[in-house]
């Protein structure tokens, strides 16, 4: 019987479809300029619309808003209207006889044009297209996608239907050979796949876009949003991606400009070329945003990278539009102003006032955000922060979720005048068993600070802080003693605060890497090369065993990748079984695929490979020439100011590097002026130890003006002490040597840096750098000097110093707890009698 009816509507379907095409009625459905017109007809005709007049009269609807601009749509009227009504009803009950690709389009028409997700209508259609996959009815791949990303839009990520919709991917994925319609389902099924389909799905989507020669810039977006939603930083697909966005910079609105720098941004992927584009453009069109929700896109994308004139026009139109603004808004306006490093008064006071009548449309984890905000953009609105606080509270009474209370306790460790309740130290004992490391390591900052600045008053608030910071060390030791994929703990050892680690589970952390070394794959090496990074670490078998991985699995990385790998090598100083070859047949990778790298990360680059001692000659010609400083120079403009300094200081160090080390690249020493702009623009000042050893240096030497304190060499490397010795160990005076001694203020300048104004010294005399070493110049738990002290003590020695540093281990130490025992240790450093 059930079969016999399945025929019927079979029969009924494709009896429709033969008749339909001369119907005069779907072709004045068709021919409708207006909604009205479509709602006239549905009027004037109920009794005669099949469902295949209902579908396309639902899908019209739809074309005729999508044909206006977003501002001009007319949604809530097409919705409301009564013939809309009654084109549901009749869609709802004639959905059996519905052709599969009419279901999928009304299911789309309706939800863009903004019906509630649950809508029975809805409901009806997703039902109906869900008995269809079942019963193995084939959808077109067109129907399929378009299915999907209803299902998608319904917030339906997780449904048994979307998992049903990726396993008809997983089958036909070979076939699928249009990039828009992979990109759609690729986003729609995000949430339900494995991570070997998500790498055929990233190897397909690259094929793709390799094969055609014109993409539309909305795919590319798609990919993007694909990689948001499985967190993969993936730059062979970010770079095609870029690409095509660069392409197609003429054809981008601010919409798709703000959501391309918004996925970049939470990608942690950062185009300077693009930004450029971005920046040209859209200053040119400064003036043309009136609209709130534009005008905020318009901030966030241009403001941050913004020239002083159009930054000042901005933030003027900001504070007049700000009563206009959004709860969402406001957020987007605060967080970009933290990204300017913005804390213009007249902004700040006037969205702390517009913020009083958004505070209740914030959900938990934005008023974290929210509170963040405005403390690092120092704003002093009492009564704000009061109401935060208040909120917050109450969020953390009922919060269920551990992320959630930990986030909450983090910021409410910071706002101002707190007084702690027991409460918040109750809901933190009782939520620390389920807590993820980075949950652990917020809710243990919040009790250290609040314990330190004395902010518990209740009875035995210290002692019961103290047992709960005990707690929640145990529940971090456990929670890594139950670590069995490395994957998972590498994902969770990312969001640790350095402090916390280091200090309670630094040694445990290590050991369990250790443990599982067996797990470093090429998928994961990259991620355990950023932790050591971060914490400083200097373990030799994990070192070498990513050294091996990376060789190993050198032609399918990204240079990218191997980029950051020798940089762990380069700042740790440390040399892998077999370093020159591992080097070398790194960077004969990298040389290779220079391309793959923009400009400032090229600058990058040269300086690691430098302090490990190597000299690419393609790569140093191509940084050290007119037109590539020229590029270098317009990119920098657009990037943060993090991302800048860091980009010319490390050109600065390239540049005294290549002098010094490959004078036949005939490359000429052109930072004199910014390195005496850095020098006048830093705090170096005598401190206490300085101080300290220059008295003891005057008692060896026989008086103050055998010893210079605070002293800028060549190239302008700066050295605590310098002393000089006849052939005989005895001391020269630089008065004789018509050398100023620097005062106890700071550095003294010369014009002459780059040759120190120093005249020759007497045969067998020898030049001493005198240097202390504090923690940061070695490994952590390490007696081992990191790269840059080591490139410094090389370089000094070329500069024709000998080189005496002083590590702080040995400073610090009970051994030289007197003074006499500092006195001769320094005597015997400095005659080098030890």
């Amino acid at each position: 019987m059930l079969c016999l009816r399945q025929v019927c509507l079979f029969t009924l379907r494709h009896y429709q479809a033969r008749t339909l095409s001369s119907d005069l009625l779907l072709s004045q459905i068709n021919s409708c300029t207006h909604e009205d017109e479509v709602f006239s007809l549905v009027g004037r005709n109920k009794a005669r619309l099949s469902e295949k007049h209902v579908g396309i009269a639902l899908n019209m609807l739809w074309q005729l808003q999508k044909k206006r601009p977003l501002l001009l749509r007319t949604t809530d009227y097409v919705r409301n209207h009564s013939q809309f009504l009654t084109l549901c009803v009749l869609a709802e009950n004639k959905v059996e006889h519905m052709e599969d690709d009419v279901i999928v389009d009304t299911l789309y028409s309706i939800l863009r044009l903004n019906v509630e997700h649950h809508n029975s209508l809805a409901e009806v259609l997703v039902t109906e297209a869900w008995k269809r996959l079942e019963r193995q009815v084939l959808l077109s791949l067109t129907a399929l996608s378009k299915f999907a990303l209803c299902l998608y839009k319904q917030h339906r990520h997780l449904s048994p239907v979307i998992g049903k919709v990726a396993h008809i991917v997983d089958v036909k994925l070979d076939s699928i050979q249009d990039i828009r319609i992979l990109s759609v389902l690729m986003i729609s099924i995000s949430d339900v796949i494995s991570q070997s389909f998500r790498d055929r799905l990233l190897h397909k989507a690259g094929q793709l876009l390799e094969e055609k020669d014109e993409v539309h810039f909305n795919y590319a977006k798609r990919i993007l949003q694909f990689l948001q939603n499985v967190k993969l930083k993936y730059h062979p697909l970010l770079e095609k991606c870029n690409k095509i966005f660069l392409k197609s910079a003429s054809h981008l609105d601010i919409h798709s400009i703000s959501l391309i720098f918004g996925l970049y941004e939470q990608l942690g992927f950062e185009n300077a070329e693009f930004r450029l584009v971005a920046k040209q453009l859209l200053s040119e069109t400064v003036d043309d945003y009136y609209y709130p929700e534009t005008f905020t896109k318009l901030f966030f994308t241009l403001g941050p990278m913004a020239g002083s004139k159009v930054r000042e026009r901005l933030l003027v139109t900001a504070v007049r539009m700000a009563e206009e603004f959004s709860s969402h808004q406001v957020l987007v306006i605060l967080k970009t102003m933290q990204k300017m490093k913005c804390r213009n008064s007249s902004l700040l006071k006037k969205m702390a006032s517009v913020l009083h009548k958004h505070l209740d449309n914030y959900h938990v984890l934005q008023l974290v955000k929210l509170a963040q905000y405005l403390l690092v953009l120092r704003c002093h609105n009492l009564e704000l922060f009061a109401k935060l606080k208040i909120l917050l509270l109450g969020f953390l009474k009922s919060s269920v979720i551990p992320a959630d209370t930990a986030a909450i306790i983090r910021v409410l460790a910071m706002l101002p005048s707190l007084q702690v309740e027991e409460m918040i130290i109750n809901k933190a004992a009782a939520v620390l068993p389920q807590c993820r490391l980075h949950h652990l390591n917020s809710i243990a900052t919040a009790l250290v600070k609040w314990n330190h600045y004395d902010q518990l008053h209740w009875q035995n608030s210290s002692e019961l802080c103290v047992k709960l910071l005990q707690k929640l060390n145990d529940c971090g030791f456990q929670r890594l003693q139950k670590a069995n994929d490395l994957n998972l703990l590498l994902e969770e050892l990312t969001h640790v605060n350095r402090e916390w680690c280091e200090e309670v589970l630094g040694e445990e952390t290590m050991a369990m890497c250790q443990r599982l070394i067996d797990q470093i794959t090429r998928a994961n090496v990259l991620q355990l090369s950023f932790f050591l990074i971060k914490t400083n670490q200097r373990c030799a078998s994990l070192l070498d065993k990513i050294a091996s991985v990376t060789v190993e699995n050198l032609d399918k990385m990204h240079p990218f990748e191997i980029y950051f790998i020798l940089f762990l090598f380069s700042a740790l100083n440390y040399d892998p079984p077999g370093n020159e070859q591992f080097f070398e047949n790194c960077i004969q990778h990298l040389t290779s695929n220079l391309g793959c790298f923009e400009t400032h990360h090229l600058v990058l680059l040269g300086h690691v490979l430098a302090v490990a001692g190597y000299f690419p000659p393609v790569l140093i010609t191509r940084i050290f020439n007119v037109s590539f400083l020229s590029t270098l120079d317009a990119q920098l403009e657009v990037l943060s100011d993090t991302v800048k300094q860091r980009v010319r200081s490390r050109l600065m160090k390239l540049n005294r590097a290549v002098c010094l080390e490959c004078p036949e690249f005939h490359i000429p020493w052109f930072h004199e002026q910014y390195c005496q702009r850095v020098f006048r623009n830093s705090s170096s000042r005598i401190n206490p130890l300085r101080q300290h050893v220059h008295r003891l240096l005057t008692e060896i030497l026989g008086g103050s003006h055998y010893a210079r304190i605070s002293v800028l060499t060549p190239y302008y490397y700066e050295i605590d002490f310098e002393c000089l010795l006849d052939e005989n160990k005895k001391p020269l005076s630089f008065m004789a040597q018509n050398v100023p001694l620097d005062d106890m203020e700071g550095i003294r300048w010369r014009h002459d840096i780059k040759d120190g104004g120093r005249k020759a010294l007497p045969p067998g005399a020898q030049r001493i750098a005198l240097e202390f070493l504090d923690s940061k110049a070695f490994s952590k738990d390490s007696r081992h000097l990191k790269g840059e002290p080591a490139v410094k003590k090389r370089h000094l020695e070329m500069l024709g110093y000998r080189v005496v540093q002083i590590p702080h281990f040995e400073w610090n130490s009970m051994f030289l707890s007197t003074e006499d025992e500092q006195l001769e240790y320094l005597r015997r450093h400095l005659y080098g009698l030890q």
